[in-house]
């Protein structure tokens, strides 16, 4: 929950309430107490800590690695968008118009023609693709940015996963083929999969959009999914889309082949935002507070010295510091905290609330003994190690509580996987707060019957949601009316994606919701 502006109760050290009793509270607990997030005077609108920021560098610099080697370059496109351009794109823009943020005044001056502020970039950087490309020598095209934007919508805040202004990463590329096209969009979405896997340990489903849920204006879209098993809801992790032809006839972006005819570009653009964050600190956190992954953690050890009341403890803050510096020498983030007005324990508590992954105790015995005492964040076990070993060890420990966090969050999320044939199953697994892989016909009409099915009808939602309520106590009390138009989360359930591994379809089976032939397993749920 949201914290009064000034309040000493946001200053607590601790996690008041449990993960599996009180989620929506846990979470917003965590994100404020462990310094991530600090909240802001437009609802909506949060601002990233040094710690999450530095979360989001490790996911960028891994994804620029990763991209770079399939020939894609950075590059940075305006804030924003004429009514014109933005218009130019109708079922595109139709998707984002009731979130669209408009400049309509500069100074005290009304402008001639109101100016959006970016939802998207395809209708900022298409005009330049047009002139940019002309002959087949200019393809492929492959840019990225890195950028916020802003989206004004409506409905329940939640900090990293759903704001009104986010950061992410937009890539932009333009193919001769579509063969060509359709290499990348997997290509993408599994760097996508790498990041969740590999860097948060959260374990994702890939698969492809259905027809009512794909991209505005995409040929298909493609996807990596998450699921909350505590809140019983899914998270849209990353999307990589193939927008076929569509953009480059709207905005003319032509090329002249090889036979000298001119042919309109194949086009793709994916995204990942800062989400990821919110969803590894909802997988891995516990009622202690944050639990980091290794490799995005920005401290991965830290160095609490044991000092003695009424004793010279240098050697010990001395001896501390060059085992840090060592460590830092061998590419581990380390840091000494030599505070000497905190007890042990505070100290304790706090870098267990920040998530740190390794705690090393270090007192005067085991500077006698050139030893230290390592202690793991994830199940709290504890080693001694010699100093001559240690940045050995700690390597080793950070791949191992890494893929033990990995393996819980996938136990974890497959618990809660419910395999359906039937409807009468289908609303009491939502309600177990479980993700459904049902047999589906894969028709649009039955997916709406779907979200009709199942959405609350003038019907207040019981969950607790994180920031409902809390977004109400604003200490200016400038933004009530805003706030009070945020919607809250929909109880509606919806199709994530149509995974690509998918189990055998018998012969005869039949669509759980209609009854008529199923031709794909489908995954559905109940999302943030």
């Amino acid at each position: 929950m949201e914290q009064k502006k000034g309040s000493d109760k946001s200053k607590q050290l601790g996690i008041e309430v449990s993960k599996d009793k009180d989620f929506s509270e846990w979470y917003s607990q965590v994100i404020a107490r462990a310094e991530l997030i600090d909240y802001y005077d437009i609802s909506g609108c949060y601002i990233l800590r040094p710690g999450s920021y530095a979360i989001w560098e490790q996911i960028q610099n891994f994804f620029n690695k990763e991209i770079k080697k399939l020939g894609v370059q950075n590059a940075y496109f305006p804030l924003f968008v004429s009514e014109r351009a933005l218009i130019a794109e109708k079922d595109h823009i139709e998707g984002f118009a009731p979130e669209v943020a408009w400049v309509t005044k500069a100074g005290n001056k009304t402008l001639k023609e109101p100016i959006a502020i970016r939802p998207t970039s395809e209708t900022i950087m298409y005009p330049a693709y047009s002139k940019w490309i002309r002959s087949h020598r200019d393809l492929p095209l492959k840019l990225n940015q890195w950028a916020n934007v802003v989206r004004w919508e409506f409905k329940n805040p939640t900090p990293f996963l759903r704001s009104r202004e986010f950061l992410w990463q937009e890539g932009h590329t333009a193919f001769a083929t579509l063969k060509e096209a359709d290499v990348e969009v997997l290509q993408i979405l599994d760097i996508y999969r790498r990041v969740y896997e590999e860097l948060l340990a959260v374990p994702v489903v890939k698969g492809r959009k259905t027809e009512n849920e794909k991209f505005p204006g995409a040929l298909y879209t493609t996807t990596v999914e998450a699921f909350i098993p505590q809140s019983g809801r899914g998270v849209q992790g990353a999307t990589s889309h193939c927008l076929g032809q569509n953009f480059a006839k709207m905005f003319d972006i032509q090329f002249e082949n090889t036979k000298g005819e001119k042919e309109f570009v194949w086009q793709n653009s994916w995204g990942l935002t800062t989400r990821s964050i919110g969803v590894m600190i909802m997988t891995h956190g516990d009622d202690r507070g944050l639990m980091l992954p290794p490799r995005v953690a920005p401290l991965q050890a830290v160095i609490v010295p044991i000092f003695f009341k009424d004793k010279d403890n240098s050697a010990l803050t001395q001896k501390a510091t060059e085992i840090a510096n060592a460590l830092i020498d061998n590419g581990i983030r380390a840091h000494v905290d030599d505070r000497e007005n905190y007890n042990p324990g505070f100290k304790y508590n706090h870098w267990e609330l920040k998530g740190v992954p390794i705690r090393l105790d270090f007192g005067p015995k085991d500077l006698e003994n050139n030893t230290i005492v390592l202690v793991r964040r994830d199940n709290k076990s504890k080693e001694t190690v010699s100093l001559t070993d240690l940045s050995k060890r700690i390597a080793v420990v950070l791949d191992d509580i890494h893929n033990s966090l990995f393996e819980r969050a996938k136990q974890a999320r497959e618990e809660k996987v419910a395999r359906i044939t039937t409807w009468n199953e289908f609303i009491p697994s939502l309600d177990q707060k479980k993700c459904v892989l049902a047999a589906f016909c894969n028709k649009q009409k039955c997916e709406d019957d779907v979200k009709l099915k199942t959405s609350p009808v003038k019907k207040v939602e019981t969950e607790k949601k994180v920031e409902t309520t809390t977004e109400k106590k604003d200490a200016n009390n400038n933004n009530k009316k805003e706030e009070e138009d945020f919607e809250p989360i929909s109880g509606a359930a919806k199709s994530f994606c149509i995974p690509f591994d998918q189990p055998t379809l018998e012969e005869g089976t039949k669509c759980f919701c209609c009854g008529e032939a199923a031709t794909v397993y489908c995954l559905w749920g109940r999302s943030y």
